[in-house]
């Protein structure tokens, strides 16, 4: 008995607690009041949005020749008429009439362009030996730096190599190959203190 009387005395207070007492309702106005109200008018709340201005097209594209890039700037040389490579006969390091025209065109692009510095390469094909072979290319890199020189290039923005037969372009042991290794290989690898 005492449980019951127990739960029935505890089960309005659980009650209580859980659902709360009920809100009081807001009071409603009395619409007998006499309170005076304006209309206004509505008014525009759209505002024209100005379009952002366009941006103004720069008519000086970043020339490749200024780029950081040596490969870009290689790359632009040849498109303007550099010839990376000009090639020699077999056991020679003198200069073709063909090869002199070319390096002219290397040197008016070099002249042109004073911060550019210059790796020429000497390459040879796969006969003779090791030793001659980097003796020749050498000299036919020499023979190049010289020539460019002699047309205004400056002799401080040039530096020569000799690879021999160490890195040929074609492998075939024929003349159509050795023809192609026969040369002297040019390409900016980097920039003077000049300009």
């Amino acid at each position: 008995m005492n449980r019951k009387l127990l739960v029935w005395a505890v089960a309005p207070l659980l009650l209580l607690v859980l659902y709360g007492c009920p809100k009081k309702k807001p009071q409603t106005t009395d619409a007998t009041l006499d309170v005076e109200t304006e209309t206004v008018p509505p008014t525009d709340t759209t505002t024209e949005i100005e379009e952002p201005a366009a941006p103004v097209a720069d008519d000086t594209e970043e020339d490749p020749l200024a780029s950081s890039d040596l490969r870009t700037v290689n790359e632009e040389l040849r498109r303007r008429g550099f010839s990376p490579d000009v090639f020699f006969d077999y056991d020679q390091s003198s200069l073709s009439d063909e090869t002199r025209e070319k390096l002219a065109r290397n040197a008016d692009l070099l002249r042109g362009q004073p911060q550019f510095s210059l790796t020429i390469e000497g390459h040879c094909d796969e006969r003779g030996t090791n030793e001659y072979n980097l003796a020749l290319g050498e000299q036919r890199a020499n023979a190049v730096r010289d020539y460019l020189a002699s047309l205004g290039v400056g002799g401080d923005r040039m530096r020569t190599i000799s690879y021999g037969e160490e890195r040929p372009v074609c492998t075939e042991s024929d003349e159509s190959c050795w023809s192609q290794n026969r040369r002297a290989h040019m390409v900016v690898t980097g920039r003077s203190n000049v300009g």
